[in-house]
């Protein structure tokens, strides 16, 4: 029998993290675009500079009613004709609000991008904020707090937010509002805002994909270049401050089965140059499957289906700020166990956390996470969205253009003792805020003799 040759890999092709042409519109709006052959989907990401401590007292959550809205109708289409006409196109328009700002995301095939960019600068330029649709998008919002309470884990991440971060501060409220604030905004409330803070001159548009034959200097000219705005004077940006003292917060949650972990505190953004090594040790402790906690918690002990460290950016500010450094990423271990394991989980836990400062991680656990972050880079990016996403992220945390793509490189040149520091000064045992979601009779006391802080029951 003659069977076919094997097949042999090919040449490893060189990548990078593309980067993007910079511009401006007459009317102040900075353009990024990046040019992706064969990305025929467009994605168009739209920044605006209305973050969530802009809000007015007693109305947290009208960023959030707002972005909902920009897809809600304009001058020229009632909200029916703007979702039919973004349906002809083969468009998608999706809004959010964070700690940053808003961010408007839209994707559109490459044909019809001058249709596409039209209607977004049209729900920019003119939204209707129609009395009826923001009473609807009210009432939705208001709906959709009983089941994020119910969430254990988005009810942990609330948990946690509000014991790092002083009361004062909106890093330590809901970041889409309570009950009471929402059931206070308006439609009035609405277009103060947008009034207030959404013009061309603070935001930024990013566009990636297939821009072949497109002259998109005329199309965005005709399209986003027609939303106009006056300037704006800087706003000073608030410091951020946390409480990271170690304690641990039980949420009660009579009768639950399972216990949701959350144990955080606040550490560098990616302007502090430990940020590389900070990501790579985070990775080696708890980014996949073959991770230290994962191995120990779910592998050897059977706790869990799984446990995450992670880091992630909540706000940065621009280094030349008057405020100096502003920025700060919430560094986090997550997951879920069984209501009996609580106890020995976490001691497990914290033996990792111990047993990293003692000995450090291995050269074998570094190259792992080298590979698998750099390795998998192309495929995070191969889609336009995707690319897109990540320069906007970089707009928003203040960051160079290129910056991604000097990651990689940093990674790789990071190694198993800076990879360690800077993951055990991120995850110091006695500097953690440990939230857990469960039934407090069935945890309290094993968790108490843990030892590993103040332990204090609150209501779920």
């Amino acid at each position: 029998m003659d069977f076919h040759p094997q097949p042999q890999p090919g040449d490893a092709r060189p990548w990078a993290f593309p980067t993007p042409e910079r511009g401006s519109l007459a009317n102040g709006l900075t353009v990024l675009h990046c040019h992706r052959p064969g990305q025929q989907v467009v994605a168009v990401e739209v920044l605006l500079d209305s973050p969530l401590d802009a809000e007015p007292e007693g109305l947290d959550g009208v960023a959030t009613i707002m972005a909902r809205a920009f897809s809600e109708g304009t001058d020229k289409y009632s909200a029916e004709d703007f979702a039919a006409e973004l349906e002809r196109c083969g468009a998608t328009l999706d809004a959010h609000a964070d700690h940053p700002g808003v961010r408007i995301s839209l994707e559109v095939p490459a044909s019809r991008l001058p249709k596409g960019l039209g209607l977004l600068a049209d729900a920019l330029r003119a939204p209707a904020f129609a009395d009826s649709e923001i009473e609807r998008l009210v009432r939705n919002r208001l709906d959709e707090i009983p089941h994020e309470m119910a969430n254990p884990a988005r009810r942990a991440a609330k948990e946690l937010s509000r014991q790092l971060f002083p009361a004062t501060s909106r890093m330590s409220r809901p970041r889409q509002g309570s009950e009471e604030t929402v059931a206070a905004i308006d439609a009035g409330a609405v277009r103060a805002f947008y009034e207030k803070h959404v013009r061309p001159a603070t935001a930024t548009a990013v566009v990636v994909g297939d821009l072949t034959g497109a002259d998109l200097d005329t199309v965005l000219a005709d399209t986003l270049g027609a939303w106009t705005g006056d300037t704006a004077a800087s706003r000073p940006v608030p410091p951020i401050t946390a409480d990271d003292r170690g304690r641990v917060v039980i949420v009660d949650r009579p009768g639950a089965v399972q216990t949701q972990l959350l144990i955080g505190r606040i550490g560098s953004d990616r302007h502090d140059r430990v940020w590389p090594a900070q990501v790579l040790g985070t990775y080696c402790l708890g980014g996949t499957l073959t991770s230290r906690l994962d191995r120990v918690l779910r592998e050897e002990k059977g706790y869990t289906y799984g446990v995450r460290a992670f880091s992630q950016v909540l706000r940065s500010s621009a280094p030349s700020s008057p405020e100096g450094s502003a920025g700060a990423a919430m560094m986090a271990i997550s997951g879920s166990v069984d209501t009996a394991s609580t106890g020995p989980a976490l001691d497990d836990l914290w033996k990792v956390l111990r047993d990293l400062t003692a000995g450090g991680l291995t050269d074998d656990e570094r190259d792992v996470a080298v590979q698998n972050l750099v390795g998998v880079a192309p495929l995070k990016y191969e889609t336009a969205a995707a690319v897109a996403g990540t320069l906007a992220d970089q707009v928003e945390q203040h960051l160079p253009d290129d910056y991604q793509g000097h990651l990689y490189q940093q990674f790789a040149a990071t190694g198993t003792v800076e990879a360690t520091a800077a993951v055990v000064s991120a995850f110091p045992v006695d500097r953690l805020v440990t939230v857990l979601v469960g039934d407090a009779s069935g945890i309290e006391e094993p968790v108490r003799a843990l030892g590993i802080g103040e332990v204090t029951v609150v209501s779920g």
